[in-house]
């Protein structure tokens, strides 16, 4: 994506189900919880890099001893910055107890992380928020074992002020009006009042207040206390939880858009939003590992008793499909595989849009993570060229004028056509230097177009154009080809994300800087902007569930070539000489190669939840009033 945009938070919990002199005599150290979480967090560091957390609940522990613990850091290397802290306390504590690796009472007491539940997160800011106060996990602190919730999760909410004024009105007084607070202190709501319940029962019973907790403990229901604080809850979120007293929580939504994988066995739960992060460190087969359904959490017991219950009925699935494109790692199998097919797709409109002229087209792509796709672009080049010579073969005429022996010596044209100076990009700070600075950020290769050849760049997506206005399209057209053509595993993005990824504003994308200027092309710029804003103005008092997306409108009266087509005008300018055409991935494309993640929003309009209508006629809104703000 050579529009970076920041996205997708990641989280990772373990739980382990025997004690801790358990994992030392199989594994050889009491550190196994911990070493497996900074590995589990390591792998999924493409996931965020404005903070990383990390909290431990330790079982067992004497009243008076701290059985729970926390870490944040929002610096630069924030997930070396809190294992070095955690490292940092055993060194210290080993100084004084040299034995403290071998015994396990010492080291639980001594070491603040030595836990058997651990919950690691790491964050990328939609909200621009990077306090150490916006980095998971989030504690919510009571002398009641019971009572003590620590959380952490991968999701954005549309509807945070209703539910933040329904917390209001239960006379709770949040002190931040963000939708992480909101959702731990929704949980923490019904959490002490299910407590309140269990020990109000208990006392008829007979149970005094020490006798109760053992027995809260075993009769809490968080499928009762997660049932009654989602009811409301309008997003896409996979969020975790601890308790104080040993239960542990991931719940996913009812649409499955934010991604959960989990693996359980006799020794261990853990949970991830990426798969190969648990097949890497655990070393698990993918079979072995599988995908929290929508709608569904999994509760896990102090015991360890692992139980998968539905908390809210799912809907339609819209798992996120820019999941599949860029935002995880493409060691995953299933995301290879659809990557792959992904650029494979595209080949019908480059060949196209190339006039089949292989022998004059060179292929490459910017960034490298559009290096999956181009793979499969290339795969489907080379069945061309095979099923040319095929035909070939049995095309006499053809053979007579020495065509074959032309194809015979075919092959796709493959050149790294450019590099990213990724230590200039960090002086890119003043504004009245940007532009020149930015067209440098890419080196290029010398010498291998030719005034002739057409060359084709792949990218995971568009979304700004930015980057490809001020320096890769300025870089490529140094190289003199005849045309550059620029391709785009994913479909054009037309509108805001309201679930997690950074794009709220629906004047960024252009996409629409384009249909914009194909209304004012016809003349019908400013009815149309009026009507819709008209429409959406007027929606924002309906019932949530009842608004609709208001902004297709603005799309309705174009094609997609014809949006592409102003696309590469506006991003070509007066300055660059080659032809340039833009080719973006069809929705349908997307659907056949990623089955599995429909949600489509971001190109399609068809939000997954009502909230996400509510957010892009906002979004339109802000657009037309001018107001540079987020939507949600």
């Amino acid at each position: 994506m050579s529009d970076a945009i920041k996205h997708e938070c990641g989280i990772a919990m373990i739980h382990l189900k025997k004690d801790l002199e358990y994992y030392k005599q199989k594994y050889g150290t009491l550190m196994f919880g911990i070493n497996k979480m900074y590995l589990m967090m390591e792998k999924q560091h493409n996931r965020g890099q404005d903070g990383a957390g990390l909290a431990c609940v330790k079982l067992n522990m004497q009243a008076g001893q701290r059985y729970i613990a926390r870490v944040r850091s929002n610096g630069q290397q924030p997930i070396q910055d809190i294992f070095g802290k955690v490292n940092k306390s055993v060194k210290q504590a080993s100084k004084n107890l040299p034995n403290l690796l071998e015994d396990v009472d010492q080291f639980k007491q001594e070491v603040p992380y030595a836990g058997e539940l651990l919950l690691g997160h790491l964050r990328y800011g939609t909200f621009g928020k990077n306090s150490i106060e916006s980095v998971h996990p989030f504690l919510r602190q009571n002398n009641w074992m019971h009572r003590n919730l620590i959380v952490a999760g991968n999701f954005n909410l549309t509807n945070v002020n209703e539910l933040f004024e329904t917390l209001v009105d239960l006379g709770q007084h949040p002190k931040e009006k963000a939708d992480t607070i909101t959702v731990m202190e929704k949980i923490g709501h019904f959490l002490d009042d299910a407590v309140a319940k269990i020990y109000k029962k208990l006392k008829k019973e007979g149970f005094n207040k020490a006798e109760a907790s053992p027995q809260i403990a075993e009769r809490l229901n968080m499928k009762k206390v997660l049932r009654k604080a989602s009811k409301k809850w309008d997003g896409g979120y996979t969020i975790a939880g601890l308790l104080g007293h040993g239960e542990s929580f991931v719940f996913r939504d009812p649409a499955g858009i934010r991604p959960a994988y989990y693996y359980d066995d006799d020794e261990i739960l853990v949970v991830a939003s990426e798969r190969p992060a648990i097949q890497t460190v655990f070393n698990v087969p993918f079979e072995s590992i599988r995908e929290l359904p929508p709608g569904c959490a999994l509760l896990t017991k102090k015991s360890g008793k692992v139980n998968l219950s539905q908390i809210q009925e799912a809907t339609d699935p819209k798992s996120c499909s820019f999941e599949r494109i860029y935002f995880s790692r493409g060691s995953d199998a299933e995301i290879y595989k659809e990557r792959k097919k992904l650029g494979r797709l595209l080949f019908p409109q480059i060949q196209k849009s190339i006039n089949n002229d292989l022998e004059n087209t060179v292929f490459s792509f910017i960034p490298n993570t559009a290096e999956t796709s181009f793979y499969g672009l290339l795969g489907a080049v080379q069945d061309n060229i095979v099923h040319s010579l095929k035909k070939s073969i049995l095309d006499d005429k053809k053979l007579q004028n020495g065509a074959l022996e032309k194809l015979f010596s075919l092959r796709p044209r493959i050149e790294k056509i450019a590099i990213k100076d990724a230590k200039l990009r960090t002086f890119i700070t003043e504004d009245a230097s940007r532009d020149d600075l930015v067209a440098h950020v890419y080196d290029v290769t010398y010498g291998v177009i030719k005034p002739t050849d057409n060359l084709v760049i792949i990218d995971d997506s568009i979304v700004r154009g930015t980057t490809l206005e001020k320096s890769i399209l300025k870089m490529l057209d140094r190289l003199n080809p005849k045309k550059i053509i620029i391709v785009s595993s994913a479909p054009q993005i037309r509108y805001p994300d309201c679930y997690g990824i950074d794009m709220a504003k629906i004047n960024n994308f252009i996409a629409f800087k384009a249909t914009l200027k194909l209304h004012e092309d016809q003349g019908t710029l400013e009815d149309t902007l009026d009507q819709i804003y008209l429409q959406c103005k007027n929606s924002q008092d309906q019932p949530l569930e009842s608004i609709e997306n208001h902004v297709k409108v603005l799309y309705q009266p174009f094609t997609n070539e014809q949006i592409s087509a102003k696309i590469a005008k506006i991003l070509r300018g007066d300055t660059i000489k080659a032809e340039v055409e833009i080719i973006f991935q069809t929705i349908e494309g997307l659907h056949k190669a990623c089955p599995k993640n429909l949600g489509d929003w971001y190109f399609s309009g068809n939000y997954p939840t009502p909230g996400g209508n509510r957010v892009v006629n906002r979004a339109f809104m802000n657009f037309y009033e001018g107001k540079s703000v987020r939507a949600y």
